[in-house]
């Protein structure tokens, strides 16, 4: 695997004069003189399409891109984290949430686990004995699970989250509930998560009685008082853990059949993932298309604008995964990154937010490059997607118009479809958004399975709760 700096590969040098070409070409021109640009830059995986077209790019654009890959070996880092290898170097250990979907292939442990998770899942939901579940955690222990359960639940169960320390979070999540009938789910991969347990002691006091715990900490759990345990595996990161027992909330939520399609969709991505040659494998184009935005365009951040209320809560989810994995300044040998990483990430459902900040998008000072999310939810919707996306790139320099009522355009966007919102679907999207950031990762050389970017703000908070305590 190539360990010397980025700057120095080839490709990266071809890049960066290859930008220069793009600095004055204009998305309408391109429209205009290639009828069939739509269709050449476009790729498609079971369950998705990714139509870059709106990107300010060309084929050699994405041939050289793709030769930055193979320079940085790409190829191999992808077989490595597939194949469970340490690719988390600084922690010494595999980041290997892909055996958690892998179905009759996943390890021996991830697969009685799973049957443990059925079984507990099956018998909340049919046994009435709780009518509301409870999912204490916080980042990753929170936001996969709490974004399936929103858009999956079937209420069957009554199942809310509590992830802030601030009492009114939990406040919330138990208005309504008597503690005789409230099923608290405690998921910490230590069983020491400050918040996490804050809001578990606050739940005992409250009267709970029932817990169950996620944890790899399981004599600390038993301690606590969790009838039942299951596992957390170091070698799963927690913006990766949704597909484990980190999501069993989630599964309570939406029934067992529909976690395990979430689970397969998870699995197509993977095996499309592992096979497709780059430039028609649809993570490793969006990761592509993110590296030329950000290094080689100026582009410091990212839009996501799912067209489903049922993706509301997709842009907090995918803001840890990307900048919790990619927020670096040094690379894997320890050396100071000269680029930029990952560029803030941001946004809000559609139609919703084109009533927010897409006055920026449209017609502010920086260019945000955008991935709309197209679920075909309704003609509206997709009306209302394709509008946005087709204003971002065209817009309009009519001079009969008043300035303030121009619109300049040459604003790149992505529009990624899903045939409907479903678990297999969901798990789809998600999984291609991993690939993207770990393919981003292997581009800028930097480990995407560590945070020690968080440690010091936790242990300085604890000193001074331990100061004035």
């Amino acid at each position: 695997m190539n360990t010397a700096p980025l700057l120095e590969c080839r490709a990266w040098t071809s890049l960066a004069h290859h930008a220069e070409s793009w600095r004055e070409v204009r998305l309408a021109e391109l429209f205009a003189g290639d009828s069939a640009r739509a269709a050449q830059f476009a790729a498609a995986a079971p369950g998705l399409r990714y139509d870059y077209s709106r990107q300010r790019l060309g084929a050699v654009t994405v041939r050289l891109l793709a030769k930055l890959a193979e320079e940085r070996g790409f190829a191999e880092w992808r077989e490595a984290l597939l194949a469970g290898k340490t690719v988390n170097d600084t922690e010494n250990r595999p980041a290997w949430h892909t055996a958690l979907r892998a179905g009759s292939s996943s390890p021996p442990e991830v697969l009685q686990t799973l049957e443990r998770m059925k079984t507990i899942v099956s018998k909340t939901r049919a046994e009435k004995k709780f009518d509301r579940v409870v999912n204490l955690g916080t980042g990753g222990s929170d936001l996969g699970p709490r974004l399936l359960a929103d858009a999956f639940a079937d209420g069957a169960l009554d199942v809310r989250f509590a992830a802030n320390v601030d009492p009114r979070d939990l406040s919330r999540a138990l208005e309504g509930a008597v503690p005789e009938k409230t099923l608290f789910i405690v998921v910490s991969k230590t069983f020491t998560t400050q918040e996490t347990m804050a809001n578990a002691e606050a739940a005992r006091r409250w009267g709970a009685r029932s817990f169950y715990a996620v944890t790899a900490n399981v004599e600390a759990a038993k301690a606590f008082g969790a009838a039942e345990v299951l596992p957390m595996w170091d070698w799963v990161g927690g913006r990766f853990s949704v597909w484990s027992a980190a999501g069993l909330a989630a599964a309570c939520a939406m029934g067992w059949d529909a976690f395990e399609a979430f689970l397969a969709g998870g699995r197509d991505i993977d095996r499309h993932f592992s096979s497709a040659a780059i430039e028609r494998n649809v993570p490793a184009l969006m990761a592509l298309v993110g590296v030329w935005n950000v290094n080689f365009l100026g582009a410091a951040t990212h839009a996501v604008l799912p067209y489903a209320n049922g993706l509301r809560l997709l842009p907090a989810h995918l803001q840890q995964l990307e900048m919790e994995s990619n927020g670096k300044r040094v690379d894997r040998e320890g050396r100071a990154v000269e680029y930029a990483t990952a560029p803030v990430l941001w946004g809000a459902e559609g139609t919703v937010s084109q009533h927010s900040f897409h006055q920026l998008l449209h017609q502010g000072t920086q260019a945000v490059p955008c991935d709309f999310i197209d679920v075909s939810a309704s003609d509206v919707l997709r009306a209302n997607l394709r509008a946005q996306a087709d204003a971002l790139a065209f817009g309009t320099e009519d001079a009969s118009l008043p300035p303030h009522r121009r619109y300049p355009g040459n604003r790149p966007s992505s529009i990624l479809f899903l045939e409907k919102l479903d678990p297999g679907n969901l798990g789809r999207l998600l999984a291609a958004y991993e690939h993207k950031v770990f393919t981003q990762g292997v581009l800028w050389n930097i480990n995407s399975f560590d945070q020690w970017g968080v440690e010091l703000g936790k242990a300085l908070a604890s000193k001074l709760l331990e100061r004035e305590g």
